[in-house]
């Protein structure tokens, strides 16, 4: 790998949720030179889309479709448990075309169809806009479960994205996984909130997918309340504590007079015009 090319995958690795387009488009500005540059990120590109559980609509279709390490058959394509199909996918332009059946099989097949049921009905109950996925991984012997909600406000200059995932294994119960946030603000500045939360719980009694469910929604309930908890503490605390009391006067400014102020001559201390 060149050294440009890292440089600019580096970019690509650090692009905001939603905004992957807009670093292309950049990319594109930079580099008319060099055609071929897309081309050499092409792995960049897949390495982002699958870390970040970039969702897509299949042609003809309605809901939205995963992009995961979980549900990649290689050589560009994917699959979606729930729909029971096989898609190509263009990592540049974020497109799915080349739809084609496919059956789920295998040991935890039945496990998949059911934890997809279960962890539906609690993202439907909680997420405005989201879409999950479950899939057989490691020869057959695991199950992984994705989630991923995503909100874009460009107009007013943020965006922001949940990514969940967890991996259970059926011979010992156990429930691993990672709780991701990645929230960016760009209005005259640039602000980034990147969380990342490891989980790890265990499923006892009962039906293996009502307990993947109950233990990931119990999961996420705490860790939405402890985000809740410190964003109020920085509010009160924090940010206040940077916040100084008094201008370096001591006095206390009179916010009301303040938009009648003239730059210049009121705050200049009454200079006149020149």
């Amino acid at each position: 790998m060149s050294s440009n090319t890292a440089i600019l995958s580096s970019f690509v690795e650090g692009a905001p949720p939603g905004e992957l387009a807009d670093v292309i488009a950049d990319i594109k500005a930079l580099t008319v030179s060099e055609p071929s540059v897309l081309e050499d990120l092409a792995p960049a590109f897949q390495k982002y889309n699958e870390e970040q559980f970039i969702t897509a609509k299949l042609p003809g279709g309605s809901s939205q479709v995963i992009i995961s390490e979980f549900s990649s058959l290689g050589e560009g394509r994917y699959f979606d448990s729930e729909s029971q199909s096989s898609f190509e996918f263009d990592h540049s332009t974020g497109k799915a075309s080349g739809v084609q059946s496919f059956v789920l099989e295998g040991e935890q097949a039945s496990l998949v169809k059911s934890t997809l049921s279960t962890v539906g009905t609690y993202v439907k109950e909680h997420y405005p806009n989201a879409a999950y996925g479950a899939y057989a991984i490691e020869n057959d012997t695991k199950v992984a479960v994705v989630i991923v909600a995503n909100k874009y406000s460009p107009n007013n200059f943020w965006s922001g994205r949940w990514r969940s995932f967890y991996v259970y294994d059926p011979s010992s119960g156990s429930l691993e996984g990672s709780i991701k946030v990645d929230v960016h603000y760009y209005e005259d500045g640039n602000v980034r909130l990147l969380t990342d939360k490891k989980v790890n719980a265990s499923v006892s009694g009962g039906r293996a997918a009502d307990g993947i469910a109950r233990e990931i929604s119990t999961a996420e309930k705490k860790y939405q309340e402890d985000l809740n908890r410190s964003f109020t503490q920085l509010s009160e605390g924090a940010f206040k504590a940077l916040r100084r009391q008094l201008p370096v006067t001591r006095q206390k400014i009179e916010w009301d007079k303040v938009a009648s102020y003239r730059l210049g001559q009121d705050i200049g201390g009454g200079a006149s015009r020149r």
